[in-house]
């Protein structure tokens, strides 16, 4: 009885409206990426977590769903590109293209020919037939050079990161899509021809795909300058937004009927926004940062919505874990190989190998794709392999990126003022030491006071330090313009009400909202809620240059590393 209920449930919440269903992933998706916060894990793996329940345990989310939604993961895809497109900016390129370039191709070349080799071995001892075996190394290969630049960048957004090693991977992971495709193109050219099925020349497949590529990079170039020439003339965020997601699906649409993947030309778009109005394209690109989240939050839960472990058979399991093994090891030595003969910082060749294992979206564009090309068993084990391992590294990848960043010291470093101020409380920005006065001095003794102070506000305190009230330069020039009674005023005679106030513990921007609210330059700090005792006192404006000057000296402590040479 039980099981009939929990099966006639599961029936009728996998028959949801596409809005509803949509809701609950996003829901979900923020629950299970709050989560895994919680516990310092990047809120990827939640979302991935939160996908695979919603599909593999539950149902919710069928594979016929999964293909339905999928215009909606080509424009997630699009977005990613958009926002990598924007930190490629001509002078990081400038900097560091030709260590880019040498790194891209040896890591990339390096994960393929070890699947590669793996694979077919693996293969091999399993099916016994060398074409076959051969033809799928090969496929598995191609496939291993790509990363995934969702998971990765999601974590380098998240943690604020910025420095030689964060440069590195977004430029990586912005090219590596191009060079999997290639290699892809190439390798089941050759695979067709081991298994008797392949008709077009290596040469011409890559020509064809060459051609696909310059495609792609002239939409998005074409896409950048209309953008820019419509966005001249509109100021309004909510305008420029609208233009700015218009042309967006656009592209993304005219991608996919091109049948070419999104992320290049949403990036080669990113990229001429970002280099054609780079003091203009900070403010885009903020809006659709403020724009994406619930976007990225449905793309990772869908994503863990295509592992299916039901299916997994011994081998399978096998080839999996030889797969993860060796693109692991190629991309770790390809990069430190790359690095040390380009001469790229000691950070990069560290740790940029294990920033850069996280797959997804493009691995598994290409396996779907493989189970058409080749015969039903091969695309099968190749369709599993990749999804199983890709459910594995963006579990362990997005771990791996937070190590690798935070040993290089990159953590932290790409933070704004809005960032720090809902970081931080207001212990970390007040004057611990204020200058304050008694309640019982005399005029004669407050001029003194004032005399050897530059400050503006002084809070009026007991003899046990409780503040009583406050006198600022105004009340001075008010008690000087009543001179009869002016030799006998004490402190505590002028003293206004304190009108407001605040404890060390209490979020920084909870407490700049209160004083922009009642227009409060400055707010005493006061023990506790309960407490009375001054322990400081808030300043808005020195608060904003203190967090501006942090702001400054994390920018410079990472662009100093990325002159350094290990």
């Amino acid at each position: 009885m039980i099981h009939s209920f929990v099966s006639a449930s599961t029936e009728a919440i996998g028959h949801l409206n596409l809005v509803l269903l949509f809701g609950l992933i996003v829901l979900a998706g923020t629950f299970g990426a709050r989560l895994f916060q919680k516990f310092r894990i990047p809120q990827v793996v939640g979302c991935i977590m939160v996908g695979i329940l919603l599909g593999d345990v539950l149902k919710v989310i069928t594979p016929e769903r999964i293909e339905t939604l999928e215009p909606f993961t080509m424009f997630a895809l699009g977005i990613i590109g958009f926002m990598i497109g924007g930190e490629l900016r001509g002078d990081v390129f400038k900097k560091y293209g030709r260590q880019f370039f040498i790194i891209l191709f040896s890591q990339g070349i390096g994960a393929f020919l070890l699947v590669a080799v793996g694979a077919s071995i693996v293969a091999w001892l399993v099916t016994g037939n060398l074409f076959t075996s051969i033809a799928m190394g090969l496929v598995l290969g191609a496939i291993a050079s790509a990363t995934a630049p969702a998971a990765t960048t999601n974590v380098l957004w998240e943690y604020k990161t910025r420095g030689p090693l964060t440069a590195a991977v977004l430029a990586i992971v912005a090219l590596d899509d191009a060079l999997a495709l290639l290699l892809y193109r190439i390798a089941a050219t050759g695979a067709k021809a081991l298994c008797g099925t392949g008709h077009d020349s290596v040469l011409t497949a890559t020509f064809a795909l060459l051609g696909e590529i310059v495609g792609a990079i002239l939409l998005g170039f074409l896409a950048g300058l209309a953008l820019h020439f419509l966005l001249k003339s509109v100021r309004a965020d909510d305008k420029t937004l609208t233009f700015l997601i218009s042309c967006l699906l656009l592209v993304v649409g005219i991608s996919i009927i091109a049948d070419i993947g999104p992320i290049l030309p949403a990036m080669t778009l990113g990229i001429t926004m970002a280099n054609l109005a780079p003091r203009r394209s900070k403010s885009i690109f903020g809006l659709v940062e403020k724009f994406s989240p619930p976007i990225y939050i449905s793309f990772f839960v869908l994503a863990g919505a295509h592992i299916e472990f039901g299916r997994l058979a011994t081998w399978v399991v096998v080839m999996t874990v030889v797969y993860i093994l060796c693109r692991a090891a190629g991309k770790v030595v390809g990069c430190w190989f790359g690095a040390r003969y380009s001469g790229a910082p000691a950070a990069v060749r560290k740790y940029l190998g294990i920033c850069l294992l996280p797959q997804a979206g493009v691995a598994i564009g290409l396996a779907i794709l493989a189970g058409r090309q080749f015969n039903a068993e091969l695309g099968k084990t190749i369709i599993m392999v990749i999804m199983t391992a890709t459910f594995l590294m963006e579990i362990l990848g997005p771990m791996l990126v937070k190590f690798g960043v935070k040993k290089a010291g990159e953590v932290g470093l790409n933070v704004t003022e809005e960032d720090l101020i809902k970081m931080y409380t207001v212990k970390d920005v007040m004057d611990a030491k204020p200058t304050s006065i008694a309640q019982d001095l005399p005029l004669h003794q407050i001029l003194e006071v004032f005399s050897t102070s530059d400050s503006v506000y002084y809070p009026v305190i007991d003899s046990q330090s409780r503040i009583i009230g406050i006198i600022t330069i105004a009340d001075i020039k008010e008690m000087f313009a009543n001179r009869e009674v002016a030799g006998w005023l004490l402190a505590c005679d002028v003293a206004e009400p304190v009108l407001d106030k605040t404890t060390p513990q209490k979020p920084l921007e909870e407490a700049m909202e209160r004083m922009r609210r009642y227009d409060l330059e400055n707010m005493p700090v006061v023990a506790g809620s309960d407490s009375d005792e001054l322990v400081g006192v808030l300043d808005y404006r020195k608060a904003l240059r203190k967090i501006s000057a942090e702001v400054l000296h994390r920018r410079k402590v990472a662009d100093e590393a990325a002159l350094a040479k290990g």
